[in-house]
């Protein structure tokens, strides 16, 4: 769910920058890898606090591009690592887990078939896809995916979106007036963040999406017959 410039910026206001670091730690590392984690805004948090610590930014609020890059970074790979050892501590009976309040079946289950599809870089991979990424450490630990091989997946996945989607809107915030665009620019980012590892679901299950698509329309006149 993306969010906005101004809904950070009055908290950092109110709260204070280093409130601030503790707060997008703990969304982090919470989205990264505990299955409650979700639903929180990741992409759009990334982006918007790296265009809160630029320089030209607009908003004067405190935040450090040094301190937010390791400290976003540690975040996302403790976390993915929580995740996995969790995973591991769980076992193979977590997917049969019902539903509750925080935890949702079908969103392990999409990431469980994302990860014996696409084996380790599921672990990257996952990163830029909501609510699959919050699975994907889990999923690797109920298999028992080495903790080493994983390990080198979740360094660069967390490299790549922790560091990466900060910079980006760090690098945005340099751009005069940016501001009265950005939550456009957070749609297209995340987006285009989204596409590669779309168009590989496409080269990978064309047949069975079509044959989806073909199985819904040729029911609906006998639906309408009816």
């Amino acid at each position: 769910m993306p969010i906005s410039v101004e809904q950070i910026t009055e908290f950092i206001k109110a709260y204070g920058a280093n409130v601030a670091y503790v707060v997008l730690f703990a969304i982090v590392f919470a989205e990264s890898g505990l299955f409650f984690g979700f639903f929180l805004p990741g992409d759009s948090l990334l982006l918007t606090a790296g265009l809160l610590a630029s320089p030209r930014s607009p908003y004067d609020v405190g935040l450090n591009i040094w301190v937010l890059l390791p400290l976003l970074f540690i975040a996302a790979v403790a976390g993915d690592s929580v995740g996995y050892w969790f995973g591991a501590w769980s076992g193979p009976k977590i997917f049969n887990r019902d539903n509750s309040l925080l935890f949702r079946k079908k969103n392990l289950l999409a990431a469980k078939a994302f990860y014996d599809k696409h084996g380790g870089k599921t672990i990257i991979a996952a990163r830029f896809m909501p609510f699959i990424r919050t699975f994907a450490p889990i999923v690797a630990g109920a298999v028992e995916m080495e903790y080493q091989r994983f390990l080198m997946f979740n360094v660069v996945g967390g490299l790549a979106w922790g560091v990466g989607v900060t910079l980006i809107g760090y690098f945005l915030g340099n751009i005069p007036g940016v501001e009265k665009f950005f939550t456009p620019l957070v749609l297209i980012v995340i987006f285009i963040s989204v596409l590669p590892a779309a168009i590989h679901l496409w080269n990978d299950n064309r047949e069975e999406i079509m044959a989806w698509v073909k199985a819904r329309f040729n029911r609906r006149p006998t639906q309408d017959a009816e």
